[in-house]
């Protein structure tokens, strides 16, 4: 195969990069956990090389493609969001750049699914009360309780991959689902849930029907317990989480965010947990990463009521790491490369599955 040389702002494991270096691929790898400084970047871009691949930590804008003139091929991403690409200078380049889309849907629903569960049953209060050895004895209530998830309400905000395998995991713990979204709704797949539950009902495997249902987003946050995010980060969806939003919620309501940072205004939500306007949150996103010393996501009276995550969502080892483009988002990186480069799908980048601005190229 031909020498294409490709530098890797991050580790994306052994594995990936072999499928890379088998070929005859030259791979430079960054080899700090932290990421390299954007003049680093410009100048493996400016020495010729074939393919970036980078992670949603590193900004690739006009500066970047500029000093890739005539070299740079493709630049993949080892995400799913692509905010830190300038698309338009892409476009003025022609340059085409993928991402790993549908690949970690299970895992970050999961994940979602559970850190549910971890704000509101208080599973870091109460391993904080054995560690701390302030465990003394038990009692019907004393020192706190947790809230039970099963048969209550979860609003569905976003109703996409994620969010469907979201509230697909919810229907075992029999809640009742209020889905709302920006797009427009997708009446044949409520039905088939709401078939499902029927069904479970009907053999006996539950003791209470359950419903599911598209709401308005008013709706949504004034009725449900539970309100989990899986928008994507546009201007619509920009602090779609805010005070009004906050305000409307049920004081004993959760948040949940495994989604973008910039859904949520921190400070709107830092204000709501003070005063006790909802019960809780559980947050994998921020809007900066990492979460500021001082942000006051991180006050010690907040610690019992929001659980807070290092974007760990997708972290699965297979998801993050597998070669396997069907179940690994470095394999989907890599297999990105590939595509581009060696100009499967007929060299024509609108065809091929990973990239994201196909229609550049249409």
């Amino acid at each position: 195969m031909t020498a294409f040389r490709v530098f890797a702002t991050c580790d994306i494991g052994e594995a990936a990069l072999s499928l890379l270096t088998d070929r005859g691929y030259e791979v430079e790898v960054f080899p700090e956990v932290d990421p390299p400084p954007k003049s680093l970047i410009l100048e493996r871009v400016s020495s010729g090389i074939d393919a970036l691949i980078t992670t949603l930590r590193d900004p690739i804008d006009e500066e970047v493609f500029q000093a890739g003139e005539r070299t740079l091929i493709v630049i993949s991403q080892i995400a799913v969001g692509v905010d830190f690409i300038d698309e338009e200078a892409a476009k003025r380049h022609g340059v085409p750049y993928t991402h790993t889309a549908e690949v970690l849907t299970h895992a970050t629903a999961e994940f979602a699914f559970f850190i549910m569960g971890c704000v509101s049953r208080k599973l870091y209060p109460s391993e904080r009360l054995v560690r701390e050895e302030k465990w003394t004895t038990w009692h019907p209530y004393l020192p706190f309780l947790g809230d039970e998830v099963s048969g209550k309400i979860v609003a569905v905000v976003g109703v996409g991959r994620i969010g469907r395998a979201f509230l697909s995991k919810c229907t075992g713990l029999d809640m009742d689902i209020l889905c709302c979204d920006v797009v427009p709704e997708d009446r044949d797949f409520v039905e088939r849930v709401q078939t499902l539950l029927n069904q479970k009902r009907k053999l006996g495997l539950t003791e209470r029907s359950n419903t599911i249902r598209w709401v308005s987003f008013q709706e949504a946050f004034s009725k449900a317990d539970y309100i989990s995010l899986h928008v994507p980060l546009t201007p619509e969806t920009h602090y779609l989480i805010n005070d009004s939003v906050l305000d409307a919620m049920k004081s004993t309501a959760y948040l949940i965010n495994t989604s973008r940072g910039p859904v949520v205004d921190g400070d709107a939500l830092y204000r709501a947990l003070k005063q006790n306007k909802i019960a809780g949150a559980a947050l994998d996103v921020f809007e900066q990463e990492p979460l500021p010393p001082d942000s006051p996501l991180k006050d010690p009276e907040l610690k019992d009521r929001l659980r807070i995550f290092h974007h760990f969502a997708s972290a699965g080892r297979d998801t993050r790491l597998s070669a396997d483009p069907s179940v690994g988002m470095a394999g989907r990186t890599a297999q990105g490369v590939i595509d581009v480069l060696e100009q499967n799908y007929g060299g024509d980048p609108a065809k091929m599955p990973y990239v994201f601005n196909k229609t550049a190229f249409l």
